[in-house]
């Protein structure tokens, strides 16, 4: 599983196109779950609007394994590989 992740990891850099706004918080929060586990910092600033975003999204990931986190992200990959081009 290792190997296929760290391929979608790549697959996400060569999108022909940059993701939404939405989809990229799911990337973000997924392979912040998959790498690290659970968010283990505290949530940024007001003023860090970007920071927050991540933030938020990596928290939604809460108690995910991440084992199971990098079989959701090499799934969303594909799908973006799909909706986005490689």
């Amino acid at each position: 599983m290792n190997e296929s992740f760290e391929k979608a990891v790549e697959d996400v850099k060569n999108l022909k196109q940059r993701p939404g706004y939405g989809d990229l918080g799911e990337i973000y929060g997924l392979y912040k779950q998959a790498t690290v586990g659970d968010v283990n910092i505290g949530r940024p600033s007001i003023f860090d609007l970007a920071g927050r975003g991540k933030w938020d999204a990596w928290e939604r990931r809460k108690g995910m394994g991440k084992d199971e986190a990098k079989v959701a992200y090499i799934e969303l990959v594909e799908d973006l590989k799909i909706k986005y081009g490689i």
